[in-house]
């Protein structure tokens, strides 16, 4: 069967006005319903831009971070070669072994003077640049 108002024309008209209105609140309701969803998804994108440059500053962080920690244990290491070397000076003073005194107290000046001169390398390596 077809639908086909039987009834008069009046009443047709009215229940169409009803369904359009009805139709037109559904409407409005979804355009509303879609201004917040598309404000839900603008919060969400600054709330990932955010999160991914806290990240970044993290990561930046952790590199210099780590680069520190390998610069620190470099020194220590370097610092752990001059002490066995002046604890090894004591020893042959204690022993008066001369020769052996000169030969570590010579390696461990020249040791220091080439720890003197890295930063000195460097400042002119960044010089250079």
């Amino acid at each position: 069967m077809s639908n086909i108002c039987i009834v008069p024309q009046l009443y047709c008209r009215q229940e169409r006005k009803s369904r359009d209105r009805k139709l037109s609140r559904s409407i409005k309701r979804i355009r509303a319903d879609m201004v917040e969803i598309s404000k839900g998804h603008k919060r969400i994108k600054e709330g990932q831009e955010e999160v991914r440059g806290r990240f970044e500053e993290i990561s930046k962080e952790a590199a210099k971070l780590k680069e520190e920690t390998n610069l620190i244990s470099k020194q220590s290491a370097a610092n752990q070669v001059r002490l066995n070397l002046m604890f090894q000076i004591v020893k042959a003073r204690s022993e008066n072994d001369t020769a052996r005194d000169a030969v570590l107290t010579q390696t461990l000046r020249e040791l220091m003077a080439s720890k003197s001169k890295l930063p000195d390398e460097k400042k002119e390596q960044d010089l250079a640049r």
